[in-house]
């Protein structure tokens, strides 16, 4: 939360800071939602109690249709994206159904509100011959970090999984054998997701010259570690995909979920079912899955204009 939410917060009506701090428990003990989406819903209600005390509320019974309504239109005035006012509405349904629950509103008046679907952009997608040139950019590396990083690439592209996911793996996930990831996702769901033999054998390299030089009495069960022993950063872990990306030729500039896009894609325009694809990334929805072949139909009408003499 920056210092100006956090000052916004302080200066809340008692009432309305009293609910913000009860819908902040909520979302922690009842929801199991990550700290960063507990930060983002709980920074989206504070700035439309907010809103709501600048045109004089001091009751969270006081908060109607119209205030919400005008809370978002005060947004898209600023410059608000679409998709950050779809977020703030989501965060305001949210936050008005807790409201509605716990007794202290006598309707759910987030029920009511509409919000404009955000704009769905195609994400950039690496060729499969430059991602094979940014997995293998480390070939050959023999000092500790070099063959943590040839992991890092490899089981992103291999298996489709998140970043988060990827730093969060303990060594007791890997199931070598079988060449499977036990991946704890969103909603703390777990899954199982393949990878391949090239990441098997970045692994095996990691794992007995690699991970034994870095690790220290702080590492603990950790899969990936930093150069100080403890678990990898996510952020080391964009640095180092980013910096892969950047060496392969025509590359466009994608990060960790740039890789992940290009493995559904991959695997997608290789045979892959739909359902299939979405157990692998985890999607709740096969709505959100479904943005894979708009991808690879995208890419198809390319090589077609390229390709076809009457095109």
């Amino acid at each position: 939360m920056t210092a100006r939410t956090a000052d916004a917060r302080a200066a809340l009506p008692p009432a309305l800071g009293a609910a913000l701090e009860g819908y902040e428990r909520a979302l922690l003990d009842e929801r199991d939602l990550s700290a960063h989406t507990v930060r983002g819903y709980v920074t989206d209600a504070v700035w439309l109690l907010d809103h709501l005390a600048r045109r004089g509320g001091t009751q969270v019974d006081e908060l109607d249709l119209g205030v919400l309504r005008s809370w978002l239109a005060q947004g898209r005035t600023r410059g608000a994206s679409r998709a950050t006012t779809a977020r703030r509405a989501a965060a305001a349904r949210s936050f008005t159904a807790w409201l509605r629950r716990s007794g202290l509103i006598p309707e759910d008046v987030g029920q009511r509100l509409v919000s404009p679907k955000a704009h769905r952009t195609l994400p950039d997608v690496l060729a499969p011959d430059q991602a094979r040139a940014v997995v293998e950019s480390t070939a050959g590396a023999e000092e500790p970090v070099g063959l943590r990083d040839a992991v890092v690439l490899e089981l992103l592209y291999a298996s489709g999984i998140r970043v988060s996911e990827l730093v969060g793996l303990d060594v007791d996930d890997v199931d070598r054998g079988r060449r499977l990831l036990r991946v704890l996702g969103k909603g703390r769901k777990e899954r199982s997701v393949p990878y391949g033999a090239p990441a098997e054998q970045a692994l095996d390299a990691w794992l007995t010259r690699g991970r034994p030089a870095l690790a220290t009495p702080d590492s603990g069960p950790a899969l990936l570690l930093g150069a100080r022993g403890r678990r990898l950063d996510p952020r080391e872990a964009r640095r180092t995909v980013h910096a892969a990306v950047a060496r392969a030729p025509g590359a466009p500039d994608v990060g960790p979920h740039g890789l992940r896009h290009s493995a559904a894609t991959h695997v997608l325009e290789g045979g892959a079912d739909l359902r299939s694809v979405q157990e692998l990334l985890g999607h709740a929805s096969l709505a959100t899955t479904q943005i894979y072949t708009h991808v690879t139909v995208e890419r198809l009408r390319a090589v077609h204009a390229q390709a076809h003499p009457r095109a």
